[in-house]
């Protein structure tokens, strides 16, 4: 008799989700798009948090013209400006008075060195800062919510992350586009599991979970060649990797699967988790390290300014 494999979990496997609010940073295209896409589907009402006016207002007219009866709306965001995460959290609190997931999708990828408004690297002001400081300042809202979660999208990248305290914007160290957003990657790690202890500790019911998507066809990519290109990159990439609606999946399975634990790390079950339907996965030693993790969240406090679970 052959072994009994585990079901794939798709969309199908999730509850009707009608009532619940969430916010999704970087929805107007690639995963979080499809992201918005699944959960709009399932009944949710879904804040699209996205830097780009544009790209948003198209990503609204599909997802409307797809799904005529959803409750979408766009929310300014640029997590490279503390500002504009503040001003976010404002305007969010005036249209809503709860919180259910707050998926925090958005990032840059190995792109070449320049500071964000505030003065952060930019892969580690965004992709890391942005998304603790987003979370802070949303994390009343949060908490008032029955069984809301903070789900993290990290990489495996993070295996090739390192965390110099010293030297966190490489300011004496010379700057790597890779190693940048690995740092950032494994950052996204050490915050979910240290706000998951810190919740425990304060015994919230509030769950913080992570999720990578594998090996993915996004736009994220576009920067390495010229605009008149991508086009057949994005091209290849449909040909070579898996689709954003899969590669939006982990993320989804933590947001909703019931029987998702704070503190889980989801991403594809194929091989080296390249691809396929999202399982439980394993993060590397360094992202368990609770040493480095609670200095992470204090150098975070301390840079953004926002302060919460001290």
């Amino acid at each position: 008799m052959s072994e009994k494999k585990e079901e794939k979990w798709t969309m199908e496997n999730s509850p009707d989700l009608s009532g619940k609010v969430m916010v999704i940073t970087g929805a107007n295209s690639g995963i979080g798009f499809e992201a918005a896409r699944a959960l709009l589907g399932k009944g949710a009402e879904v804040v699209l948090a996205s830097r780009n006016h544009q790209k948003a207002q198209v990503a609204l007219v599909a997802l409307q013209k797809e799904l005529p009866q959803a409750q979408l709306a766009f929310i300014p965001l640029d997590l490279a400006s503390l500002d504009s995460i503040r001003l976010f959290a404002e305007q969010f609190k005036k249209q809503y008075n709860r919180l259910d997931v707050l998926l925090n999708n958005a990032g840059i990828m190995m792109v070449p060195y320049g500071m964000t408004e505030d003065g952060f690297e930019r892969q580690f002001g965004i992709n890391h800062l942005g998304h603790f400081a987003l979370t802070g300042v949303l994390f009343d809202d949060l908490l008032k919510t029955p069984g809301s979660r903070v789900v993290n999208i990290s990489s495996k990248a993070h295996y090739e992350g390192e965390i110099n305290f010293a030297d966190l914007f490489y300011e004496n160290d010379s700057y790597s586009p890779t190693k940048a957003y690995s740092r950032s990657k494994l950052s996204n790690l050490l915050f979910t599991y240290e706000l998951q202890r810190r919740l425990e500790k304060d015994g919230a019911d509030t769950l913080s979970l992570a999720a990578h998507p594998g090996i993915t066809a996004t736009g994220l990519a576009d920067h390495f060649v010229s605009k008149h290109f991508t086009w057949l990159v994005r091209g290849v990439m449909r040909l070579l990797f898996q689709s954003a609606e899969m590669g939006a999946l982990p993320g989804l399975r933590a947001a909703v699967d019931p029987t998702a634990q704070g503190g889980e790390y989801y991403g594809p079950d194929g091989e080296e988790e390249r691809a396929g339907y999202p399982v439980l996965v394993s993060s590397n030693q360094a992202s368990h390290d609770q040493q480095d993790a609670a200095r992470l969240w204090e150098v975070s406090e301390q840079l953004t300014g926002i302060e919460y679970l001290s």
